[in-house]
């Protein structure tokens, strides 16, 4: 997904200064000239990529009112025990029905713009995640289950947007990301087998600096297959409290901005994963061969509410909760073209918590930008 900056702002100053700045943890600037301002710079939502600045003679689909731009984040998030069942859905596969003890995320991003232009800009992202699964009986005795415990799934990943203004209305942006995706341990590494690629376009209109809208495709694993979807995205902010940003149907989220350090955030979130998990033991089937890889498809959909703080100038923290409804939790036959179902697992509803740390631009910076801010 993709994430934007603020269209009233001034860009920055030199790029090797913001280049500096990020070697520090910390992403590139941006300040609202209106008075009082809502907040200084947008931030992108979790899980998407960091946006670019804009002057007032080029769009972008940011508003006055979004967060702090995040360019170092730290991420845990858990979920406590739920049941867990599995139907085997080919000859020779058992069902298997227990309890998970623990599902833990940890996330790490980081953003770099590598260019700052009026009319251009280019951010690199990077991004590890890793997701931990614990049974109650262990071994479970079934291999699915038995793998992903003991390795653990992985992302990690690279990705590259473009942001481009065209005028004082319309703006597109275009982003392509490729992760490894699964179970891998760095002895068995192999990018041909676990690398998954994603990408989107949205096209734009740039209402006033209050609102922005867009529409466009996305390819990617949202839904647990990789497939293409449409994209409609909503950014705005109805006063100096409220707004709304939304990328239809991955997220929508009502912002409430208490001050200028305090935050709230409501809505829901659909969430995609797919892993290649290369099995220890393989699956016996009866009358075909047995399985040593399966592809797994994994979508869940939160309802959530967070709390974003500043803590210290450059630092923020975030407090997320909610509850999670999982959709699929799917094996498939990664050898077959037809993608047959092999397991269909269900992962009972539960709450979840979330508690994430990242960097922002240092006031003093912002004021550094304002003032060397070319006038209108």
């Amino acid at each position: 997904m993709i994430s934007f900056s603020a269209p009233t702002f001034r860009l920055l100053g030199p790029l090797a200064a913001s280049a500096a700045l990020l070697c520090a943890g910390v992403a590139h600037a941006q300040i609202t000239p209106t008075t009082p301002p809502v907040f200084p710079p947008p931030a992108p939502p979790v899980g998407d990529t960091v946006a670019a600045v804009n002057t007032q003679e080029f769009a972008t689909p940011s508003v006055v009112g979004m967060g702090p731009s995040k360019g170092l984040i730290f991420h845990y998030e858990r979920v406590p025990r739920f049941n867990v069942t599995s139907d085997g859905k080919v000859v020779g596969l058992q069902d298997y029905s227990s309890e998970a003890t623990k599902n833990a995320r940890l996330v790490i991003k980081g953003y770099i713009p590598m260019l700052n232009r009026p009319h251009l800009k280019l951010i690199l992202g990077v991004n590890y995640e890793r997701e931990e699964f614990k049974f109650r009986q262990k071994p479970t005795g079934y291999e699915l289950y038995d793998n992903i415990e003991n390795k653990g799934l992985k992302n990690l990943g690279t990705q590259l947007a473009v942001i481009r203004p065209v005028n004082e209305v319309n703006w597109y942006i275009f982003r392509v990301k490729g992760e490894l995706s699964g179970d891998y341990t760095s002895s068995e590494l192999s990018v041909r087998d676990y690398l998954r690629v994603s990408s989107e376009f949205l096209y734009g209109w740039k209402r006033s600096p209050m609102f922005s809208w867009g529409v466009g495709l996305q390819l990617g694993y949202t839904f647990g297959r990789q497939s293409i979807y449409p994209a409609v995205l909503y950014n705005r902010t109805f006063n100096n409290r409220w707004g709304v940003e939304a990328l239809f149907p991955a997220r929508i989220t009502a912002r409430y901005n208490a001050s200028p350090r305090s935050l709230f955030f409501a809505g829901y979130s659909v969430d995609g994963l797919n892993y290649i998990v290369k099995l220890r033991e393989p699956l016996r089937r009866e009358g075909a061969i047995d399985l040593r890889t399966l592809e797994l498809r994994e979508t869940e959909v939160k309802f959530r509410g967070r709390w974003e703080r500043e803590i210290y100038d450059f630092l923020w923290f975030g407090l997320e909760g909610g509850y999670r409804y999982n959709y699929a939790f799917d094996a498939f036959d990664r050898t077959n073209d037809n993608r047959v179902k092999i397991i269909d697992s269900k992962l009972a509803g539960a709450p979840y918590a979330s508690l994430e740390l990242f960097i922002v631009p240092p006031r003093k910076f912002l004021k550094k930008t304002v003032d060397k801010a070319p006038k209108p």
